[in-house]
């Protein structure tokens, strides 16, 4: 069972396509970074369509028992997400609102400060505020994946104490294997996995360095983590972005909050699109990277990484009863 705990493209029946002949039991697509309530309602509008038009190929999960249900019917699974929690507009009760429409991941930060926490990009981080802390207990009381990715440091740390369930960072590496401010602290990965959370591997170039220069590499990658925070505690996270320009990088990065140009995990050496990963171009490429994996972990092991631990951890959050 393939798992990929974060992306952020376009999808149509081409790439919806890629997802099963790939073999992904289960993905998290991006519905929101700057987006309003209304629009992430939209949003969630779109996949119900994007559902329908493609119920061969695609089913839309918000339990563990959707994603085993779509995998034993040959589907992926879809667990609807966002990268920020601007959709609440800082109203606590959207959160159980949002779960009723299907939305099962919230990321609490994007890429600055908000009225729940720091991100990684401030230059202070304030650490989880109040109204974070009731947002982080209200989706543990619902049901919903508290994602951690784009947050600081302090508030990260923060959010996994306060929280009553695992949490997650969907989609970013070490940053102790490459030093860049989208990677988590060592204090961080370990705290997460104490608690019983997950962290999803990112093959996103502009954190991933010079692991991302091959499979091999990259795989390398993962063995290090693994041998930092174990192996129960590790998944992939792409952060792939299929059929997506610079229209939509332009948004990821400034939104509607600045007229300057932001660089996101890029720099001013490194402005546009990120090279492309060539061994993940699209999920095609998971087979494949089970078959890499094998070269450092045995066939169980490689079962956890390419999915297993997403699974166990869905059914921990997921399944509220």
């Amino acid at each position: 069972m393939y798992i990929d705990g974060l992306e952020c493209g376009n999808y149509d029946r081409e790439v919806l396509t890629e997802l099963r002949d790939g073999g992904l039991a289960c993905i998290t697509p991006t519905l929101a970074f700057w987006e309003d309530t209304l629009e992430t309602m939209d949003a969630i509008g779109r996949w119900r369509d994007l559902e329908r038009d493609n119920a061969d190929l695609i089913r839309i999960a918000g339990s563990s028992a959707d994603i085993e249900r779509a995998h034993a019917e040959g589907k992926t699974a879809i667990l609807l997400g966002t990268q920020n929690a601007s959709p609440l507009a800082d109203r606590i009760r959207y959160v159980e609102l949002f779960h009723a429409m299907g939305l099962r991941v919230m990321q609490l930060t994007y890429n600055n400060q908000n009225a729940i926490g720091g991100s990684c990009y401030e230059a202070e981080d304030s650490g989880l505020s109040r109204f974070g802390r009731e947002v982080v207990r209200e989706m543990n009381r619902v049901g919903m994946v508290v994602d951690l990715s784009h947050s600081g440091e302090r508030t990260g740390i923060e959010a996994i104490e306060a929280a009553e369930r695992p949490v997650a960072v969907t989609h970013a590496n070490p940053r102790s294997l490459y030093d860049h401010p989208r990677n988590k602290g060592d204090a961080l990965v370990r705290a997460l996995a104490d608690n019983g959370g997950m962290l999803g591997l990112a093959t996103y170039r502009n954190i991933s360095g010079p692991w991302a220069d091959s499979r091999r590499s990259w795989c390398e990658m993962v063995a290090k983590t693994v041998e930092l925070i174990g192996i129960d505690a590790v998944g992939i996270g792409t952060d792939l972005s299929r059929k997506s320009g610079l229209p939509e990088l332009e948004w990821m990065r400034q939104g509607r909050w600045t007229r300057t140009v932001q660089y996101g995990a890029g720099s001013a050496s490194n402005p546009g699109k990120a090279k492309p990963v060539e061994w993940m171009g699209s999920t095609l490429d998971f087979p494949a990277l089970a078959v890499a994996l094998g070269e450092h972990f045995d066939q169980a092991e490689v079962g956890k990484l390419m999915g297993g631990n997403w699974m166990r951890f869905y059914r921990q959050v997921l399944d509220v009863r």
